[in-house]
C-alpha cells in the first residue's frame, strides 16, 4: 500500500528510492504514470490486451533498468520513450496492423444525449480508423503531442530523432488525419 507520503513526493525522489530497492516507492511511480502510458499503449497499438501486455513489460523493463537511468528527473521522458519504443516494435512485428479500438469511456458519457453521443462514436470511431492510416511513427509523433501534451523537443528525445523530423512527421499526420476527418466538419 503506497502511503500518503510516497504519494506526495516527486519524481526524482521516487526514482532515487526505487533505485535503491524500495518498491513501494516503485509501486508509486507505477500508479501514477500506469494509466497514461495504457492510454498511449492502447491508441498506438489498437488492442486493450496488447496495451496491457506493453505497458506491463514496460514497467518490468523500467524497473530492472533502473540503474541505468542518469538523471532522475529524465524518467517520465524515459518512461514515454520505452513505451513508444515497445508499442512500435508491436506495431511492426505484426502485418496487417489492426483497426484502433476506441476508448469507449470517453465516448459515451451517460451525461450526454443518445443522439450526441452516437455522433460523438461516430467520430472517434473515423479517428481511430483515420490513426492507423498513419506510419506508426506519424502516430507516435501525433499522439504524444495532441494527446499527451509533450513538447516537440520531449517527442524527438523519447524517438530518437531531430525536432525537425518530428515537426514534419506531425504536419503530415495532421494533414492526413484532416483530409480522413473532413465530413465530420
Amino acid at each position: 500500500m503506497v502511503t500518503q507520503t510516497e504519494a506526495d513526493l516527486d519524481d526524482a525522489t521516487l526514482v532515487a528510492r526505487s533505485r535503491d530497492g524500495d518498491m513501494q516507492s516503485y509501486e508509486a511511480l507505477v500508479r501514477r504514470y500506469q494509466g497514461p502510458m495504457y492510454r498511449l499503449a492502447l491508441r498506438m497499438l489498437g488492442s486493450t490486451s496488447d496495451a496491457e501486455d506493453a505497458v506491463q513489460e514496460v514497467f518490468l523493463t523500467v524497473w530492472r533498468r533502473l540503474a541505468q537511468l542518469q538523471e532522475d528527473r529524465a524518467f517520465v521522458g524515459w518512461l514515454y520513450r520505452t513505451t513508444t519504443n515497445r508499442c512500435l516494435n508491436v506495431i511492426r512485428a505484426r502485418r496487417p496492423q489492426a483497426d484502433v479500438e476506441l476508448d469507449e469511456h470517453e465516448s459515451t458519457s451517460t451525461r450526454t444525449r443518445p443522439d450526441h453521443a452516437a455522433e460523438v462514436s461516430e467520430q472517434m470511431t473515423a479517428l481511430g480508423q483515420a490513426l492507423t492510416g498513419l506510419t506508426p511513427e506519424q502516430r507516435a509523433c501525433w499522439l504524444l503531442r495532441e494527446v499527451h501534451g509533450r513538447s516537440y523537443d520531449e517527442i524527438a528525445q523519447t524517438l530518437g530523432t531531430t525536432t525537425q523530423a518530428v515537426r514534419g512527421r506531425i504536419s503530415r499526420a495532421r494533414a492526413q488525419l484532416a483530409e480522413v476527418m473532413a465530413p465530420w466538419r
